[in-house]
């Protein structure tokens, strides 16, 4: 039996399993969440070895960004489920009294994991931490792109799980097709917008609940005001981890004219301190995943001026961390694309360099993801201009701001986004403790410690009434309506 002819199978398979009502045992939890941990700690080295060969990931950032992260989770999980579990008190109005009311957590029942290429171990492990804890099974499905990555993990949860519990198929966009024709009782997805669509709307006939955790286009704004040599650093971290390939990366800078000059020159300092003169030697900057990306990367190089950067090597998939000016000559004889502002953008509310007006919507490079170490960049004079600018789009997965906390406070009250730093980029989602996803087209729901247990929880309201005493004025006839009406 191949894969997509086992999907069936396993799905019902696995259903037949959470009847047993044996995953909803607290103890049953704690069990496998310490197996999940076990597991991860004896293959950490072949993990190293795997996102190297798929990610040119090196061991140090892998263990930050990849291995750290799902252990923290972990031992999140395995400290707190006891207390996130526990019936939950809640107030019983007057006149529904004698009654106690409380909700309960339970889980959905068995969920479907689907996790991407740029962090394989990462996106995939964490989301099953939450259906552990929460006590459903689960069908995990891997990008084939990071496949070196995805045959370890599947060697981990082979090794680990019963099949009838949680397991792992893998394959192309046609086992994706074949999962997501099936009914699961919830649906965890992490990629792009556009599949993202496709999961919603396969989600959407069997109006199975999910969580979305997508992409989009998150800006980096540094005020004039900001500490620069801070945020030159932090910029260029953020941006170069993963060689560009996160969701949460800056995806393009807005910089306030009085710093830029500034800002750029130690951005340039950071980027050969960091990986060195010649970045393409670097033990510890990454490569492009595919030969689609670092095209479709390519092409974004002649949208703009490159103020530093721009050097390529096709046979490493190797893309140098540059910093591209809008190029006003190029952008207007450039292929219109779609426009992504919610009002007609006759022209950008920021600006190049010089006075020409710009249809930045017109560009693939500000109006796709980038998810590559390009980062274009503009100028403001106006604060507002940028708040305006940023809300005229879709709404996006992170925010950065360098400025003052004045600064930050009218961001802060003027934006959206599924996440904010402030003087700084990235790290909120190294914080286990806070929720993690999107907003509109970035996402829906949010992960990470409690959040994921919630997310795969289906929160039950119950209402305990009394068996000794009865509230006889809810009955018919309604002759103590006024008396009522003083209860309520």
């Amino acid at each position: 039996m191949n894969t997509i002819e086992s999907i069936n199978s396993i799905v019902s398979h696995q259903r037949d399993f959470f009847l047993t009502n044996e995953t909803k045992s607290i103890d049953f939890r704690l069990k496998q969440l310490k197996k999940l941990k076990q597991v991860v700690v004896k293959y950490q080295d072949e993990l190293y070895d795997a996102l190297w060969k798929d990610l040119h990931k090196c061991k140090e950032e892998a263990f930050l960004t990849e291995i750290t992260i799902v252990l923290n989770e972990i031992n999140d999980h395995i400290k707190n489920i006891k207390k996130w579990a526990r019936p939950e008190k809640v107030k019983t109005p007057v006149y529904l009294m004698p009654s106690k009311s409380y909700v309960t957590y339970e889980p959905f029942g068995v969920a479907l994991i689907i996790s991407p290429w740029n962090y394989p171990f990462n996106l995939m492990f964490t989301p099953l931490v939450g259906a552990i804890s929460s006590g459903c099974c689960a069908v995990l499905k891997p990008s084939p792109y990071s496949q070196n990555t995805s045959d370890v993990m599947q060697k981990m949860i082979d090794e680990t799980f019963d099949k009838n519990y949680i397991t792992m198929v893998q394959g192309h966009r046609d086992v994706n097709q074949a999962l997501l024709a099936q009914k699961f009782d919830f649906i965890f997805y992490t990629g792009s917008p556009d599949m993202g669509r496709v999961v919603m709307e396969a989600a959407s006939k069997n109006l199975t609940p999910l969580v979305l955790e997508l992409g989009g286009k998150s800006p980096c704004i540094v005020d004039k005001n900001a500490n620069i040599d801070f945020a030159a650093r932090r910029i260029v971290w953020g941006k170069t981890i993963n060689a560009g390939q996160t969701c949460v990366a800056p995806d393009y800078l807005m910089v306030h004219q009085d710093v830029k000059d500034e800002l750029l020159k130690k951005m340039i300092y950071y980027v050969e301190k960091f990986y060195g003169a010649d970045m393409q030697r670097s033990h510890c900057f990454c490569r492009i995943i595919s030969d689609k990306a670092y095209n479709r990367l390519v092409s974004y190089l002649d949208e703009g001026k490159i103020i530093y950067g721009g050097k390529c090597d096709k046979d490493e998939r190797y893309i140098q961390f540059t910093l591209l000016e809008i190029n006003v000559a190029k952008s207007q004889s450039h292929k219109v694309t779609e426009c992504y502002t919610q009002k007609p953008c006759d022209s950008t509310t920021l600006r190049p360099s010089d006075s020409a007006t710009l249809r930045l919507c017109d560009l693939n490079v500000m109006s796709s993801e980038i998810f590559g170490p390009i980062l274009p960049v503009m100028e403001f004079d106006d604060i507002n201009k940028v708040s305006e600018y940023i809300m005229n789009r879709p709404k996006p997965l992170a925010l950065y701001y360098f400025g003052n906390d004045e600064g930050a406070e009218d961001i802060l009250r003027t934006t959206t986004s599924g996440g904010v730093c402030l003087n700084d980029t990235i790290l909120h989602v190294a914080n286990e403790h806070l929720p993690f996803g999107g907003v509109g087209e970035s996402g829906m729901g949010k992960y990470h410690s409690k959040e994921s247990f919630l997310a795969f929880s289906n929160k039950r309201a119950v209402l305990k009434s009394s068996n000794r005493i009865d509230f006889m004025m809810k009955y018919p006839p309604y002759d103590k309506l006024e008396m009522i009406k003083k209860l309520m």
